[in-house]
């Protein structure tokens, strides 16, 4: 009987022990849903927000800004003639490259420049800082010749430097730039899908974010001096507009790039060819007043958040350097996936798109402990691996067994001792 005591009082004790087990790491996909569920609790209720039905632009798009998520398309995929929104890259170009104090000199190619200009003579200095301004408030064609011709010597130099940057740097492969201002070409050209990441990528930058942001500012030029005005009406309509730029040519029609953030929410949108200045404005306030309206912010991976995945023998871990945060339809939970390369990946109405990357922290295989562990189905291996009693009835039997031991040894001892009488 006190040999059953003692396994008995052993099992419970095993069994009733505090378990510290580290949970074996959930999908970030599940704990996404999980805060999604939370987030989202008591709005499944709402209808959903329609989207704008009337966008006359030929081309048009809606992107998260901090993701690059598509949100809405039009023909985003169509090439377009930019006009001055080509700008965008001429400006991020110039501040990767050059320092803003660096002293530009006018030259004549510059200062007869066609198309809308600061009036800018023939040998003036001017900082980088100030033509970035005058490209990008009062959109002077002469500015930016004067600043391709100061980082390359030549505005088709520059232009070579603008499709490798948009290419190499931004990740985008449906444009091509031949000069610096967006003059018409029929070789220069973009798509609405391209310049929304080109500006989601310029927008990035502190320096690029102040100019665009900027309403106006004095200018003071040996030729003409006055006050640079904004020409993004946005700026001083649209509740949370911050930037960017507008442009038009009779071969592109009206064009513009914008940006707007209103609390958690971020977004770039791009108009291609619309009718008229007043309707490009229109079709940018639809589709901004669409996306605050119909998405949320929804985090995916907090800064520091692991990810594990199980392949075969192989176990690999991410963790995200940094937040990762989508937008989502209100009331939806993002369709998350990760690949093997630590891309994180959302599908949306739009296929798959990327909106982060997770870094690797270690790979591990491991060897398999017997043949029949190695033929055990997946599903008994999760549960094998994850129940608290897999790695604590091992145990139980080690108390078990030494508690027999330990009794036996007794009953021997107490046999010497009978013996002895």
């Amino acid at each position: 009987m006190r040999l059953w005591s003692i396994i008995f009082a052993a099992l419970v004790l095993l069994l009733t022990f505090p378990i510290d087990q580290e949970r074996p790491l959930a999908s970030a996909a599940s704990a996404a849903a999980e805060r999604q569920a939370e987030e989202t609790a008591g709005q499944n209720g709402r209808e959903p927000v329609p989207e704008p039905a009337n966008i006359a632009s030929e081309s048009a798009i809606l992107i998260d800004q901090e993701s690059g998520l598509v949100l809405f398309a039009k023909n985003a995929f169509a090439r377009m003639y930019p006009a001055s929104i080509t700008k965008i890259v001429t400006a991020i170009v110039a501040i990767e490259t050059s320092e803003l104090d660096e002293t530009v000199t006018v030259s004549k190619e510059a200062r007869n420049e066609d198309g809308t200009r600061v009036y800018l003579s023939e040998g003036e200095q001017k900082t980088m800082e100030q033509m970035l301004y005058a490209m990008m408030l009062n959109s002077g064609n002469d500015a930016a010749t004067a600043i391709a011709e100061h980082i390359d010597g030549s505005k088709a130099l520059f232009a070579e430097r603008m499709n490798e940057f948009v290419r190499d740097v931004v990740g985008v492969h449906d444009s091509n730039f031949v000069n610096p201002s967006g003059l018409p070409d029929e070789n220069h050209y973009t798509t609405a899908y391209d310049m929304a990441q080109i500006a989601r990528y310029a927008m990035r930058n502190e320096t690029f974010r102040t100019i665009v942001s900027t309403v106006r500012m004095p200018w003071d030029g040996l030729e003409w001096k006055s006050t640079l005005i904004n020409h993004n009406r946005l700026l001083t309509s649209y509740e949370g507009a911050t930037g960017i730029k507008n442009g038009y040519t009779r071969a592109a029609g009206n064009t513009l790039a914008s940006s707007a953030t209103r609390g958690d929410k971020s977004l770039i949108g791009v108009v291609l060819k619309a009718p008229s200045s007043n309707q490009a404005y229109k079709d940018m306030t639809a589709l901004f007043d669409y996306g605050f309206a119909a998405f949320q912010s929804n985090t995916l991976f907090a800064k520091g958040e692991t990810y594990t995945e199980e392949e075969g023998d192989t176990t690999r871990k991410w963790v995200a350097q940094q937040p990762i945060r989508v937008l989502a339809r209100s009331g939806d939970q993002p369709h998350m996936s990760v690949d093997s390369q630590g891309q994180v990946m959302v599908e949306n109405d739009f296929g798959p798109q990327k909106v982060g990357q997770l870094e690797p922290v270690k790979t591990q295989v491991h060897a398999m402990r017997s043949e029949e562990a190695a033929a055990m189905p997946e599903t008994e291996k999760e549960a094998a691996t994850s129940s608290p009693y897999a790695i604590w009835m091992p145990a139980a039997g080690i108390v078990v067994a030494a508690a027999a031991v330990w009794a036996a040894a007794k009953r021997r001892k107490r046999n010497r001792d009978t013996s002895d009488f």
